[in-house]
């Protein structure tokens, strides 16, 4: 691993920051390559802008302001797609934008483009002639505000500078079609223009902070194409609204800012407020503040909640993935009160001992085995953060007896949940899909686990002991005796119903029909979490079958490639795609796990270089696809081709507890700083 530093250096020649993350000339104007490479930036209230380093959309959840709306549930809708400028040189106009349409890239302004550096904020140089110009975009924190800075580094003015912007105002899941509903009708306001387009979205104010011409010109743009949607399978063409244009004079050393806001702004403060909020960003000039940049990209501030987006850019809120990348998002930063916001929050929309799962703020979806038990794991977690679990019980000692009680108890939660006899926990019934495995095809999931699960079971065992260490903490001894019985039946149950010994590891699950014998990464949670059901011999066996047929430094396959059903793969429509998600494809999420049972089965030098690898290799992977971000799945083969979301909260946090495992002082007095 490099060296940490905490110094920004300047690029001497126009006083930009050194960026972790850059690419030049030769990246930017290879178009495909410019293409394959996706940059994201949050406010920290679930909105975000997000596009290629080639500035062309390649997706219908890109978009310069895309927004969680609370008319509409919470779902994130893209307001401002793309912004198109035209500048006037020797009396010529040349068109820095890019677009695909059906068969053509129509303008390429990517073939001007000299640099691109994803820190302070993304920015963009284009050279035309002697005219070199800057351009800087940035999401205010905590704001629905787009901030565009124009600068004229060399060249002489002034120049003409034309803006178009060009709007969806649709679901960041749908595409938009031109239509009569649209109110094609707006308002002017100081230096700009406002409008909205359909009932229920907010009104959008574009204005600039130096004296411009808007010209209102309203017209439909048809069939913008979205490569990425294409290859995906999905529906790919959509037309876009351009109300009008800006017309505007770029001097030297008068920077010109455009602003895009959902409440009017004053012009005059608009370059003041660029300077602040760039101020707030924190350095990203290595690869261990530019993975803390990663991880606060997840975090969702709603003032009376917190929530954390599960991935970028098609992912809301999921209960389980929340519960697993909590702990790496923020105890390494010490952000011990997003933790405890984020945790409080989601335990009020527990219902009968269900945590959600999925869906919409105003409808959740609770349909999720595991959510319950990884649960206690956060909570263990910051307990061991922490110190001591008195204030853990107090804020949320109620709910973890109430899912204990549930899981525990004679009655049956939804879908056949709860404890038998031999006091493991079964879960599920034909047609759901109720653990992380969850992908489902024509109604029928693809890896059925019906049964005793042996992640459940083995979250439910290290459930019981913490709930034995936390009343024996509070001096209930009689509570902590309960514990200790039940966890001696679950631990003598578990062997007995999970262990092969003719293979030498763990079945993945156990039903009517006997024990499924496919090595899968789930059993590493018996190695892997404090409390372990498994002799030491036991652990060995599980580690090793994990090593041999699973493990890769991008994360662990979820099949071994020996078995029939491995689909090597993860690309195509929605069914190929979902067919492989779980049958072999790559997840970075279970890096952590894998690590912690490296230490525990071959001890910390063994692990140690384990992690060491880990975090070579993801410091290359983050000037990939997404650009200083890890995505969500990896090809189970290789060369181990990206997949899925370009950011996944899970995947970040799983470095981010490898990387500060490794060197605890990377992240020593970490602050929430503003957003990249």
């Amino acid at each position: 691993m490099e060296k940490v530093s905490t110094s920004s250096e300047k690029n001497e020649a126009h006083g930009e920051l050194r960026s972790y993350i850059a690419f030049d000339q030769p990246e930017l104007v290879n178009l495909s390559a410019a293409l394959s490479h996706e940059f994201l930036s949050t406010n920290h209230s679930g909105g975000y802008m997000s596009t290629t380093s080639a500035l062309c959309n390649t997706r219908k959840y890109h978009g310069l302001m895309v927004l969680p709306l609370e008319n509409f549930g919470g779902d994130r809708h893209v307001l401002l797609s793309t912004l198109d400028e035209t500048i006037a040189v020797d009396g010529k106009e040349f068109h820095l934008g890019v677009r695909r349409f059906p068969g053509v890239y129509e303008p390429r302004g990517h073939k001007y483009l000299v640099s691109f550096r994803l820190a302070p904020t993304p920015t963009f140089v284009y050279r035309v002639g002697d005219v070199l110009i800057r351009k800087e975009l940035l999401f205010a924190h905590t704001k629905e505000h787009l901030l565009v800075r124009y600068t004229l580094l060399e060249g002489r003015g002034p120049l003409r500078l034309t803006i178009r912007p060009f709007l969806a105002f649709r679901n960041s899941h749908a595409l938009a079609r031109a239509n009569m509903n649209a109110e094609v009708h707006f308002t002017p306001v100081p230096n700009g223009t406002s409008g909205c387009l359909y009932p229920g979205f907010p009104t959008l104010y574009m204005q600039t902070n130096v004296a411009s011409e808007y010209v209102h010109a309203p017209d439909w743009h048809y069939n913008v194409e979205y490569s990425e949607e294409y290859k995906r399978g999905y529906d790919c063409h959509e037309d876009l609204f351009v109300p009008g244009y800006f017309t505007c004079a770029l001097r030297e050393g008068r920077p010109l800012v455009f602003s895009a806001a959902t409440q009017v702004c004053n012009p005059r403060l608009l370059l003041r407020d660029f300077n602040g909020e760039l101020a707030r960003r924190p350095p990203r000039d290595t690869f261990a503040n530019t993975l803390q940049a990663a991880a606060e990209q997840f975090l969702a501030d709603r003032r009376r909640s917190m929530y954390i987006v599960a991935g970028y850019p098609w992912f809301g809120r999921w209960g389980r993935d929340t519960l697993i990348a909590l702990p790496g998002l923020t105890l390494p930063l010490g952000r011990v009160d997003c933790f405890e916001k984020v945790l409080t929050s989601l335990v009020k929309e527990m219902r009968g001992g269900l945590l959600p799962n999925m869906g919409r703020s105003d409808a959740p979806a609770f349909n999720s085995v595991d959510a319950p038990l990884w649960f206690f794991r956060a909570v263990e977690e910051y307990c061991d953060y922490m110190g001591d679990c008195a204030r853990a019980w107090k804020l949320w000692g109620k709910a973890l007896r109430e899912i204990f009680e549930r899981l525990s108890g004679d009655g049956l939660l939804p879908f056949s949940i709860g404890m038998r006899p031999n006091g493991l926990i079964w879960a599920g019934e034909p047609g759901v899909a109720l653990t992380w495995m969850d992908a489902v095809v024509n109604g029928c999931p693809v890896t059925p686990r019906t049964g005793f699960d042996v992640e459940i079971n083995a979250l439910w065992f290290n459930a019981i002991r913490f709930m034995q260490r936390m009343y024996s903490a509070l001096g209930k001894p009689g509570e902590a005796e309960r514990m200790a019985l039940l966890a001696d039946r679950v631990q003598a149950s578990f062997a007995a119903t999970f262990w092969l010994p003719q293979k030498g590891y763990l079945a993945d699950y156990v039903d009517e029909r006997g024990a499924n014998p496919y090595v899968r990464p789930n059993q590493l949670l018996a190695v892997s979490l404090p409390a372990s059901p498994l002799t030491a011999e036991q652990q060995a066996g599980v580690f090793e079958a994990v090593r041999r047929e699973l493990y890769t430094p991008l994360g662990l396959r979820t099949l071994s490639p020996k078995n029939p059903s491995y689909h090597p793969h993860y690309e195509g429509g929605q069914v190929a795609r979902d067919e492989a998600y779980h049958q072999g494809t790559i997840w970075p999420w279970w890096l952590w796990e894998y690590l912690c049972a490296a230490r525990r089965v071959k001890g910390e030098h063994e692990g140690e270089v384990v992690a060491r690898q880990i975090l070579e290799t993801m410091a290359r992977e983050m000037h990939c696809y997404g650009l200083g971000t890890i995505g969500e799945v990896f090809d189970g083969d290789p060369p181990h081709a990206h997949g899925g979301a370009y950011a996944q909260a899970w995947s970040v946090a799983a470095v981010m507890r490898i990387a500060e495992s490794v060197h605890p002082e990377l992240f020593a007095g970490a602050q929430m700083g503003g957003e990249v």
